[in-house]
C-alpha cells in the first residue's frame, strides 16, 4: 500500500486500535435538513469532542462545518448523490471526484452503491472509475454497499451482507460499509469473508440508546472494525457524551455497562 494512502488511513482509524468511529453527514442531499444537523459546524464540533475518528459528507459539509479550533478529526469526502424527492432514490450518481477531494483537504473518499438496483450495473462502473483514481493519488476508499432491489427479500440476510462486503473488497474498496446482520454468528461470517476493515451501518434511528450500543457492541465481537453510524449519533440529545461510550466500546474494548458506568450512567 502506498505511504500516502496509510497516512491518510491513520486520520480515519485509531493508529493503535486500528478501529474507527465514522459520522456521516452527508444526509442534507439524500434526505433534506435532518434534526441534529441543522448547524454542521456544531455538529461536527459535537462528535469531534466526543472522539470520533472522522466524519463523512460532501463538499457542503466542508464549507459549512469546518470549525478551525478544537479537536483534529478525520474528514471523508462522500462522491455519491440521489434524494429521496428522484424516481429512483436507489440510483447513486457521482457527484463529485477524487481530485475534489484532494482540493478540499480530505483524508478519504467515500461512494454508495446498491446492489440489486436496476442501475447496478452503472453504479459498478463508476465504483471501478473512483478505485482506480484512488489508488492512483494515494486516497483511501470507503465503499457503502447495500443490498435494495427487487430481487432483495432481506437485507440484511447474512449471504446477501457478505455479497456487499465482498463486492466492496474485489472491486478496490480499502473499507467497506456494510449493515448489522443481527447477530455475532452471522456477522463473523461476513467479517471473515472480507479481507479488508469492515464497518457496520447505523441505518435508522434506533428504538433506545440502549439497543443502540448492544448492537455496536455485539459488532465488534464479531470483529468489525469500527461504525460509520449518523443519525443515532448526531440525532441524540447528547452527541458528544454518547461518542464518548462508543469510545470505550470500540477503541477500549469495554462492556456496554463498564462504558456507560465510566460516561457516569445512562446517555
Amino acid at each position: 500500500m502506498q505511504e500516502g494512502k496509510l497516512i491518510r488511513l491513520e486520520r480515519i482509524f485509531n493508529r493503535n486500535t486500528r478501529k474507527s468511529i465514522v459520522v456521516p453527514m452527508d444526509h442534507g442531499v439524500s434526505v433534506g435538513p435532518l434534526e441534529g444537523l441543522e448547524n454542521m459546524t456544531r455538529a461536527v464540533n459535537e462528535v469531534a469532542e466526543g472522539g470520533a475518528n472522522a466524519v463523512l459528507g460532501h463538499r457542503g459539509l466542508i464549507r459549512c462545518g469546518h470549525r478551525k479550533g478544537g479537536r483534529d478529526i478525520g474528514l471523508i469526502f462522500h462522491l455519491s448523490s440521489s434524494t429521496e424527492l428522484s424516481p429512483a432514490p436507489n440510483r447513486k450518481t457521482l457527484s463529485a471526484t477524487v481530485e475534489d477531494a484532494l482540493r478540499y483537504g480530505a483524508d478519504g473518499v467515500s461512494i454508495h452503491v446498491n446492489l440489486g438496483d436496476d442501475n447496478e450495473a452503472e453504479m459498478l462502473a463508476d465504483f471501478g472509475r473512483v478505485a482506480h483514481s484512488a489508488e492512483s493519488w494515494g486516497m483511501p476508499l470507503l465503499a457503502m454497499v447495500y443490498g435494495r432491489g427487487p430481487k432483495i427479500r432481506d437485507p440484511l440476510a447474512p449471504e446477501i451482507v457478505a455479497h456487499c462486503a465482498r463486492v466492496g473488497a474485489e472491486l478496490g474498496a480499502d473499507v467497506v460499509k456494510v449493515p448489522y446482520t443481527g447477530d455475532l454468528d452471522s456477522f463473523n461470517f461476513v467479517i471473515e469473508s472480507c479481507c479488508i476493515p469492515v464497518l457496520i451501518a447505523g441505518g435508522p434511528k434506533a428504538g433506545t440508546t440502549l439497543d443502540f450500543l448492544n448492537m455496536v457492541s455485539d459488532a465488534m465481537k464479531a470483529g468489525a472494525s469500527g461504525l460509520s453510524v449518523g443519525r443515532n449519533v448526531f440525532q441524540h440529545p447528547d452527541p458528544r457524551r454518547l461518542m464518548s461510550v462508543l469510545t470505550r466500546i470500540v477503541h477500549e474494548n469495554m462492556s456496554v455497562q463498564e462504558a456507560l458506568q465510566c460516561a457516569g450512567g445512562e446517555v
